[in-house]
């Protein structure tokens, strides 16, 4: 993640004024499902891009790895779009 001015610069377009914001996502399903909280997301305003860094993507893999030593098991609420 590029900085200009102490701007986050989008990889994409190039403009400074990006954002990164923290999701949440989804992996897997039923017993294997992971849900990884506070990922770092950089959303630009100008092209309406939203993409993980590389540095971001090798730790998510790293915690899909090893997801039973990291993981804390919790309840998760479901509910079905019907």
């Amino acid at each position: 993640m590029k900085k200009q001015n102490g701007k986050v610069v989008c990889d994409v377009c190039g403009k400074a004024g990006a954002r990164v914001l923290h999701v949440a996502e989804t992996h897997g399903k039923g017993k294997r499902l992971l849900v990884m909280e506070n990922i770092p997301m950089v959303s630009c305003p100008h092209c309406g891009e939203s993409y993980f860094t590389a540095d971001t993507l090798h730790h998510i893999g790293r915690i899909k790895l090893h997801r039973k030593a990291l993981a804390a098991p919790r309840p998760v609420a479901v509910a079905e779009f019907a």
